[in-house]
């Protein structure tokens, strides 16, 4: 088909592929396993520099012994430490997660505020993390910027940027607020299957035809084969589904 003659253009032929090829809502394309706002928080929260899969053993354990922001906020440290270390970086994170729950029991009566002015005052909640709540927990518009999101969105011409904030502006320009949530956790998907970071996929993809950046003459890497996924940025539980 013809390149779309606009940028809007370009974006919505990409969102309508991609929902193709991923469809669900944000809350079913969300990986992290998760009952609730407040678990979906510390999960998200977890999930920094690891895997959603690596969150989703770490996280049953960890709920069943604080399942609300009371029972966090009290926790033990060095106790909570040795639930989340597998997660790596588990100092830092045990001191985020004791001072986000602190916050939401001293401020917001133990309850995960759906507004991102609130959201982002707690303690290891920045932007991203907070968009993944209100679009996941809350069906709120939410646009999260990771690595996969912002390669990607540079990649499609969609935009310029490497700053998140940026990228986040830039993209909820040309995606309708119902559907940042989606669009984003689809790039993601897209980016760990096949926009991989060090060798995308190109002659494969979907989205080829109106992508600038796509290579068509490239070598064709088949997924799931050692070098694709040494290729292709962090693994995750693609497609997973909330706890019932």
């Amino acid at each position: 088909m013809a390149r779309p003659r606009s940028l809007k253009g370009r974006a919505t032929v990409v969102a309508a592929r991609l929902a193709e090829l991923y469809p669900g809502t944000a809350t079913e394309l969300c990986a992290l396993e998760h009952r609730d706002p407040f678990e979906l928080l510390v999960a998200t929260i977890l999930s920094a520099q690891t895997t959603d899969a690596r969150v989703n053993l770490v996280t049953p354990a960890l709920f069943a012994e604080y399942p609300d922001a009371a029972a966090l906020a009290s926790a033990d440290p060095d106790h909570l430490e040795d639930l989340i270390r597998s997660t790596g970086f588990f100092r830092a994170k045990a001191r985020s997660l004791l001072g986000m729950a602190q916050a939401l029991a001293d401020r917001f009566d133990g309850q995960v505020p759906p507004a991102m002015a609130d959201l982002v005052t707690l303690p290891g909640v920045g932007r991203k993390t907070a968009n993944v709540v209100r679009s996941v927990a809350f069906g709120e518009p939410g646009l999260p910027v990771d690595t996969h999101v912002g390669r990607l969105a540079r990649r499609l011409g969609l935009t310029e940027s490497e700053d998140p904030e940026v990228v986040e502006r830039d993209l909820d320009a040309l995606v309708p607020p119902a559907g940042r949530g989606a669009f984003s956790l689809r790039l993601i998907l897209h980016g760990r299957a096949v926009c991989t970071a060090r060798r995308p996929r190109c002659p494969t993809c979907v989205l080829a035809d109106v992508c600038p950046s796509a290579r068509l003459d490239a070598p064709v890497v088949p997924a799931g084969s050692r070098r694709s996924a040494r290729a292709g940025g962090r693994p995750g539980a693609a497609g997973g589904r909330r706890r019932a």
